[in-house]
């Protein structure tokens, strides 16, 4: 019988790529949300003498944000005291050669993405694993910083897109086996700019059983993603994930 928490916890770790998508390319270039610092004075100079320097207006250059740091991100992930009682959290996987393989050439953005372990244009990042037991349930939280909310947006589009376009897979977990993994977007939570759902179930072979939900949803510049192996809760968690990383982060709340 596979160990239901090696095979999520390595799932998890290599499915994060499904929020930190590598085929977000030109997001670096998207437009800041933050506005421009220039100014000019309509004011004509007072003739009263002055022993400071006139006001005399010059080109500015527009302030760019402020960076988001993985501290101020760490800062608005869930903490054990916002999960029910019998939580923990489980250290950091790294990953350990799981892959998802198809032939099918509709499935070359699934396969691009779920195998990437990071995301080019991401500023920030960080991630937290919670486990209710050595059988679950699992909860996996990351908040990824893009830079803007037309990054942001951009990512999960792309990350539609691609799930969109492939229906199934291969999943091979070293230790594990290699089963066919069917790929289906699920109705998402309403939180957040452009939240989306997907699901991978495997139903035969050596990992028949396995589930993996993710949950991407953007807030402002920056991108949440909830993991789950079953949906139960992905509703309630997600909730409670979007609404304390936008209160942290001092995002705007939105809803679809």
């Amino acid at each position: 019988m596979v160990n239901k928490r090696s095979l999520l916890s390595t799932a998890l770790a290599a499915g994060l790529a499904l929020v930190l998508v590598a085929c977000s390319g030109g997001s670096d270039t998207a437009g800041s949300s933050t506005p421009s610092a220039t100014t000019a004075s309509s004011t004509p100079p007072s003739p009263t003498p002055s022993s400071t320097p006139s006001a005399t207006p010059t080109a500015s250059t527009p302030v760019a944000a402020k960076p988001r740091t993985k501290a101020e991100l760490t800062k608005a992930l869930l903490a054990l005291t916002d999960l029910p009682a019998g939580f923990a959290i489980d250290p950091d996987t790294s990953d350990d050669g799981s892959r998802l393989t198809s032939k099918e050439a509709r499935c070359k953005g699934v396969v691009s993405v779920f195998n990437t372990q990071t995301a080019p244009g991401s500023k920030a990042s960080v991630t937290r694993l919670f486990s209710g037991g050595q059988q679950g349930p699992f909860v996996q939280e990351t908040l990824d910083a893009m830079g803007s909310p037309q990054a942001a947006t951009a990512l999960i589009s792309r990350t539609r897109a691609a799930v969109r376009s492939c229906s199934q897979a291969k999943l091979t977990i070293p230790g594990a086996g290699t089963s066919t993994v069917r790929i289906s977007e699920l109705s998402a939570p309403t939180q957040g700019t452009s939240p989306m759902a997907v699901r991978f179930a495997a139903s035969s072979g050596p990992l028949a059983g396995f589930e993996l939900i993710f949950v991407i949803t953007g807030l402002s510049d920056v991108v949440l993603g909830m993991s789950f192996d079953a949906p139960d809760d992905m509703e309630a968690a997600t909730a409670d994930a979007y609404d304390k990383a936008a209160k942290v982060l001092g995002t705007t709340k939105t809803g679809t």
